[in-house]
């Protein structure tokens, strides 16, 4: 495997490629942030949050293999940014898993009733959540993004 580095390849990267590592990173920290969040959510705190009684009770019994999505999305589309950031080749297959598990993420919402109880807001986010995803992993399939 590759070692992380900045070769004076990876040093002189297209600044777009540049740009949308540092923009995955910022975004996943963020995911990170909204992940941590999500697993310490009381009904309380859902509810303080603005959430109704009915929201509150969807959130709260998301199932654990939703959980396990969205921390597989966020983890690795943080780790998949960094290694995009140095333009290193295993960003590809670890931004696909975080594309794969934010896909599993939507489908899991639309299932488990969380669109329904939430509405609109709540398919805007999550959609541009895969698009974000999707967009990271193409732009590792570019052959600037590899050294």
């Amino acid at each position: 495997m590759p070692a992380l580095s900045l070769s004076p390849r990876a040093l002189h990267a297209p600044l777009w490629l540049s740009v949308a590592a540092v923009g995955g990173v910022a975004w996943n920290l963020f995911g990170v942030a909204q992940f941590v969040g999500s697993t310490t959510a009381t009904a309380e705190s859902l509810l303080a949050a603005g959430l109704t009684p009915e929201q509150a009770d969807v959130m709260m019994g998301y199932p654990g293999w939703m959980t396990f999505a969205f921390g597989i999305g966020v983890v690795s589309g943080l780790l998949g940014s960094v290694l995009l950031l140095f333009r290193h080749a295993l960003a590809q297959p670890v931004l696909a898993a975080s594309l794969l598990a934010y896909v599993a993420l939507w489908v899991g919402d639309a299932i488990h009733g969380v669109f329904a109880a939430i509405g609109a807001p709540q398919i805007v986010i999550i959609t541009f959540v895969v698009a974000v995803a999707a967009a990271l992993f193409a732009t590792s399939r570019h052959p600037d993004a590899r050294t």
